[in-house]
């Protein structure tokens, strides 16, 4: 059954409504019952949910400071080596 009920919208809303429904080729009715549906079919609200912030500094730890990068590259390959002889 289909009912007509009337909205207060502000006006600058209506007119981007209109202009979108004009653009998507479809009427502001349809366009309006499309949203209504996406927010009343979700199960909860939307939240935004950010990951944790490190609070870590950054930078080299302490034993390794002033090693070239071809050092740095020897230590872990012999690390991988190490690792790849456990599991034979």
């Amino acid at each position: 059954m289909i009912e007509r009920t009337t909205v207060r919208l502000p006006s600058e809303l209506l007119d981007r409504a209109r202009r979108q429904a004009a653009a998507e080729g479809t009427t502001l009715t349809a366009l309006i019952e499309d949203g209504l549906r996406r927010v009343t079919g979700r199960k909860s609200p939307t939240r935004r949910i950010l990951p944790p912030v490190s609070t870590a500094t950054g930078g080299m730890r302490p034993e390794f400071e002033g090693m070239t990068a071809s050092q740095l590259e020897e230590l872990d390959d012999l690390e991988y080596v190490e690792r790849m002889k456990h599991f034979k």
